[in-house]
């Protein structure tokens, strides 16, 4: 398999790279600092899969279009969108990178007839309505963190994710779309921190909306998700008691997505009218 990282110099991402490698699959990391190459093409020493980097600015994919030409020049089988301005460069870049290129690349993604799978990595905030697991206080940090501390990130984490679910229901109800196998994925983790993994999670839907998640269990339960075949929608991760190949299992098993009780319909309808 062929995996387009994007975002490769990313904390989860790097984590996220060897683990992808050594499934005999090879990655190639976008990544916009060409400083950034060989820290990145050291993960792959010793791997089963092949590494390859390629430098190109994210906040530079201003069209599908130009989305399409890095897919056409990797020709992936997964996507995976591990991207973000991350504070720098103002709220534009936030804009440019989060919502419009992130969409961007959806769009090509989905219309490919290659790509079969695509992960986002989000944020567990990103949504419009309380979920019914979920207490009052738990919601209000949330709601706190989107509209006083990160509104511009919040707002073009929430537009990118909606398009992805736009698109993946939109797909599920077009009978030639979905005759072709197709996976989006919505990763949602809670409050990255840098602690060494822990391997035991929380996965799907969860009521401590302000919990905790190393990044390194970001990355591994990425791997998992990305490596069946029966995972899609929307899974918010927090450090939790389950260890993560159980946690995994279960979602999968049980189909739970936790965009439930946000309107999805009425996404469809505002993206394609």
């Amino acid at each position: 398999m062929q995996v387009l990282l994007l975002g490769g110099h990313g904390k989860v991402a790097l984590h996220l790279t060897p683990l992808l490698l050594n499934r005999a699959w090879n990655v190639t990391s976008v990544v916009r600092n060409p400083d950034h190459e060989n820290e990145i093409l050291a993960l792959g020493k010793g791997r089963k899969g092949k590494l390859d980097v390629l430098l190109s600015s994210l906040e530079d994919v201003k069209s599908t279009t130009d989305a399409q030409k890095i897919l056409d020049t990797v020709s992936p089988d997964y996507v995976v969108w591990s991207a973000g301005a991350g504070g720098k460069g103002g709220p534009a870049s936030t804009i440019a990178i989060d919502q419009d290129a992130a969409k961007h690349f959806l769009t090509a993604s989905f219309a490919s007839s290659r790509v079969s799978k695509f992960l986002m990595v989000s944020y567990m905030g990103s949504r419009r309505t309380q979920p019914s697991w979920m207490p009052d206080d738990q919601w209000a940090g949330l709601v706190r963190t989107n509209t006083e501390v990160l509104p511009t990130y919040a707002k073009a984490k929430l537009e990118a994710d909606e398009y992805m679910t736009a698109l993946a229901a939109r797909r599920k109800r077009d009978p030639a779309a979905s005759a072709r196998s197709f996976q989006a994925i919505n990763l949602r983790p809670g409050i990255l921190t840098d602690e060494p993994a822990t391997r035991n999670v929380e996965l799907g839907k969860t009521p401590r909306g302000r919990g905790h998640v190393s990044r390194e269990d970001v990355a591994i339960v990425a791997d998992q998700l990305l490596a069946r075949a029966d995972t899609e929608g929307w899974y918010d991760l927090v450090n939790g008691d389950l260890p993560v190949e159980q946690a995994v299992e279960r979602v999968a098993k049980e189909k739970i997505d936790a965009v439930e009780g946000e309107d999805v319909d009425g996404l469809v309808k505002r993206f394609f009218p």
